[in-house]
């Protein structure tokens, strides 16, 4: 074969999978890279490394959420005052929940995820909270009995809907509306089945349901039938019922 630098510089380099030909060829090899001790700490930030960052969060997921029994996801506001109508909702709907048979899941933060948590616990039920690393995060509220902390959004919004029979919406802002909205576009997509949605609250949720009735339904972006796809009420009783009856209970 010769003298290899007599070849010339190297037209073509197999890493692993990747291939890189002309100006993209790299020094050294990937082992020489894990190996060698010296050089700066900036490979933990690379994409390859949060692609193992990630998935290390998938499994410490389903290892802390694999043996749930049948849950539902409650989300609302973390802005949501204590002693507050749709605090105390979220109480009596966390509690009913586990009465049904029932294990509840929030976002472990404070207002309306701390009611549902409450709830759970006052009625010795199992009461998750999945975290996520926010600037402004407070951590898991007390009344959480197995927590996991997630770095990534997308990561956590399959725990909610994978260990989730179905999902029960309080008030809630733009988190709020990003979980409803994740959840209702698999439903449409039939991504999910057997995904019950309730909205709680009708003063609050009627203004989104308008719209979407008469803007969105109106203009032709979505059809008629996806209004089934979720229920409204003001009833604790009936969330619980809505959301439950479809699975099984």
């Amino acid at each position: 074969m010769g003298n290899p630098e007599a070849q010339g510089p190297l037209e073509e380099q197999r890493l692993g999978p990747v291939v890189r030909r002309r100006e993209q060829v790299t020094p050294g090899t990937t082992d020489q890279r894990l190996l060698d001790s010296e050089g700066d700490s900036e490979w933990v930030h690379t994409d390859p490394w949060r692609v193992m960052r990630i998935q290390s969060e998938f499994v410490e997921g389903f290892g802390a959420l694999a043996e749930l029994p049948a849950a539902i996801s409650v989300f609302g506001s973390a802005r949501t005052p204590v002693g507050s109508p749709e605090y105390d909702a979220g109480v009596r709907i966390g509690q009913a929940l586990v009465e049904a048979g029932f294990a509840v899941i929030t976002g472990g933060g404070p207002g309306a995820m701390e009611a549902a948590n409450k709830g759970a616990r006052a009625a010795s039920g199992i009461s998750v909270g999945l975290g996520i690393e926010l600037p402004f995060e407070q951590g898991l509220n007390p009344h959480v009995d197995i927590g996991v902390n997630f770095r990534y959004f997308f990561v956590r919004k399959t725990m909610f809907v994978k260990y989730a029979q179905g999902f029960v919406v309080l008030p809630g802002g733009l988190g709020t509306l990003d979980e409803l909205f994740e959840a209702l576009t698999l439903v449409q997509t039939r991504k999910v089945t057997r995904f019950p949605i309730v909205l709680f609250g009708t003063e609050y949720w009627s203004g989104l349901v308008d719209w979407l009735r008469d803007t969105v339904i109106a203009g032709g972006k979505a059809s008629e039938h996806d209004l089934t796809l979720f229920h409204v009420t003001d009833d604790v009783e009936e969330a619980v019922m809505l959301v439950t009856k479809e699975v099984g209970r």
